[in-house]
């Protein structure tokens, strides 16, 4: 008897920018290499207008799962990246960010600091775009471009190298299932791997503080990191201020007062 073959999700749409599905498959494949990383949800096939991956099956996640789940984290980020900004194995120019019938682009340009590449390819391009649909006074926007000169200068820069983050890793980006956590819809790129972490903390995450835990067994961070996780959380409230508006500006303009 031939092996079973796994059930199928298939995410499609016709609207999806060219190449928006190849590049979910590469983001995904680079994160499933990274030896001991978390586990990565399995791409079947893929296509212009879809692609298919491995039906999961899910569970509520307990502090056990969410510790072995924020080690598995660490390594895949250990597994590090060529720059900040630089993309997925695999993937060439930028890649996308947002739900599918809302997709933003995401700057991807390879940078030797942390800052620099925050600043220009993640903070400006979004407050440019939150301007430009009339979210943000002239007033406001001078507080993001006094954030922007500070990271461009690497006040912030820490010395970490790039990590090879998930990009989008809020908590619906986490499928819990019965082996364990699963990653699935990354923006996947060289990034900080405070990122990920911020985010998940900005949109709440199951038993958190085992999350970091489980983290810190494989990745020791500064003693500072927690004053620059709303510094990581300024760019997806901006993308959420572009995409649904309600508080996400004023939050954003808030948590980017702290870093003027």
């Amino acid at each position: 008897m031939g092996e079973e073959q796994p059930a199928v999700f298939r995410k499609g749409s016709r609207s999806a920018p060219a190449g928006y599905f190849r590049w979910e498959a590469a983001g995904l494949a680079w994160l499933a290499d990274a030896p001991g990383g978390a586990a990565v949800v399995e791409v079947l096939a893929v296509g212009d207008q879809h692609i298919d991956l491995a039906k999961l099956s899910f569970a509520n996640p307990d502090p056990a799962t969410a510790e072995a789940f924020g080690a598995a984290l660490a390594r895949t980020h250990d597994a590090g990246a060529p720059a900040f900004g630089s993309p997925p194995e695999g993937w060439v120019g930028d890649g996308f960010l947002g739900p599918a019938t809302q997709l933003l682009p995401l700057r991807l340009s390879p940078d030797e600091s942390w800052g620099s590449f925050y600043a220009e390819q993640r903070l400006l391009p979004m407050l440019a775009t939150a301007s430009d649909r009339g979210l943000f006074h002239r007033h406001d926007r001078v507080v993001f471009e006094r954030v922007a000169r500070r990271l461009h200068d690497g006040e912030f820069d820490d010395g970490s190298a790039p990590a090879r983050i998930h990009g989008d890793l809020w908590s619906g980006n986490i499928a819990w299932t019965p082996s364990g956590a699963v990653l699935i819809d990354p923006a996947a790129h060289g990034g900080h791997r405070e990122t990920d972490l911020a985010m998940l903390a900005l949109f709440g995450c199951p038993h958190w503080d085992f999350v970091v835990g489980g983290y810190l067994t494989q990745h020791r961070l500064d003693a500072q990191w927690h004053e620059r996780v709303a510094l990581h959380q300024l760019h997806p409230l901006l993308v959420h201020a572009v995409l649904f508006g309600a508080d996400y500006p004023h939050r954003a303009l808030e948590l980017a007062r702290r870093y003027r």
